[in-house]
C-alpha cells in the first residue's frame, strides 16, 4: 500500500515570542519545536527592553538571530506586548511572506489572532505553559506545552504510571482519543495510516502530545497498548509506512444451557432420585 501522506515541503514560519510570557532558558527547544513544521525565517521577540525582567533574553538575541521589538508599557502593571505582536502578525499575514506562524505565549489574548490566521488557511501553532487557557490552545492547529520540552521522558512515564496506580481518575488517558483518531483514519479493511492518525489527533485536540504520556513518538505510545492495536510496516522501496489496526475483542464464550443458573446437573439428579 502506497503511503497516502508523503512528506510535504517545509513551511516558511514566523516565530513570534511574547517576552513577558516565555522562558529564555527554553529558546533552543522552542526553535527546534517550531522547526519541526517549517523554517523559522522570521524570528521576533516582543517586550519592554527597559525593564529588568527582559535581561534574561539579551544573550539569546545575537546567538539565535532573533530581532527584539521594543514596546513600552503605557500603564503600570499592564502588558502592552500583545498588541504589538498582534499588529505585526496581521501585517505578516497580509504580506504573504510566510506560510505559518508560531506564537510563543500562555496568554489568552492571542486567541482571536490564532483564529484569524487559521481562518485564512494558514498554519498556526502555539507554545506555552500547561496553564494556557483552552480557547487559545484550541484556536491553534497545534499547541505544545513547555512542560513537555523540559521534562525527562522516563521521569514523565514513571510519573504517569504512579498517577494511574494511585489516582487513576486524574491521570490523563490517551485511549479514547487514540480510538477516535483511528476510527477517522481507518479504511474499508480496518487499517489506518499512522500519519493520518497523528493528523486526526491534532484535529481532535491541538495539545495532544505523546510526550505528555511519557513517550517520545506516537508509535511508541501505540506500541505500549498492544492489547488494543496491531502494527504493520510497509517499505514499497521507499520510506517505510506504518499502519495501525484495532484488535477485535474476543467473543465471550456462550454459556451452556445445562450450566445456566437454576439448572440442576444430571449427575446430581441421579444421586438425589428416590429409591424404588
Amino acid at each position: 500500500m502506497k503511503n497516502p501522506y508523503p512528506e510535504k515541503k517545509k513551511l516558511r514560519m514566523a516565530l513570534l515570542i511574547d517576552g513577558d510570557n516565555a522562558q529564555p532558558s527554553l529558546i533552543v527547544k522552542l526553535m527546534a519545536e517550531a522547526g519541526k513544521y517549517g523554517i523559522n525565517t522570521i524570528r521576533r521577540i516582543y517586550g519592554d527592553w527597559t525593564t529588568p525582567q527582559m535581561n534574561g533574553w539579551k544573550d539569546c538575541l545575537n546567538n539565535h538571530a532573533i530581532q527584539p521589538i521594543q514596546q513600552f508599557r503605557y500603564t503600570v502593571g499592564k502588558n502592552a506586548t500583545d498588541s504589538a505582536l498582534i499588529i505585526d502578525a496581521m501585517d505578516l499575514l497580509h504580506s504573504q511572506l510566510v506560510d505559518g506562524f508560531c506564537i510563543v505565549s500562555s496568554d489568552s489574548d492571542y486567541t482571536r489572532l490564532a483564529t484569524r490566521i487559521r481562518e485564512a488557511g494558514i498554519f498556526v501553532m502555539g507554545i506555552g505553559q500547561r496553564k494556557t487557557p483552552k480557547p487559545f490552545v484550541n484556536a491553534c492547529n497545534i499547541f505544545i506545552y513547555t512542560e513537555n520540552l523540559v521534562d525527562n521522558i522516563e521521569e514523565k512515564k514513571k510519573e504517569q504510571q504512579e498517577k494511574s496506580s494511585e489516582n487513576g481518575n486524574h491521570a490523563p488517558n490517551p485511549i479514547p482519543l487514540l480510538k477516535e483518531a483511528f476510527d477517522m483514519a481507518a479504511d474499508e479493511d480496518g487499517w489506518a495510516h499512522l500519519g493520518a492518525m497523528g493528523m486526526n489527533l491534532r484535529q481532535l485536540d491541538p495539545s495532544f502530545d505523546s510526550r505528555t504520556f511519557g513517550y517520545n513518538q506516537l508509535i511508541h505510545l501505540i506500541k505500549a497498548h498492544k492489547d488494543l492495536f496491531t502494527i504493520r510496516k510497509e517499505d514499497d522501496k521507499g520510506p517505510s509506512a506504518v499502519y495501525i489496526k484495532m484488535r477485535k475483542k474476543p467473543k465471550a464464550k456462550r454459556q451452556s444451557s445445562r450450566s445456566k443458573k437454576g439448572s440442576t446437573p444430571v449427575a446430581l439428579l441421579k444421586n438425589s432420585s428416590p429409591a424404588i
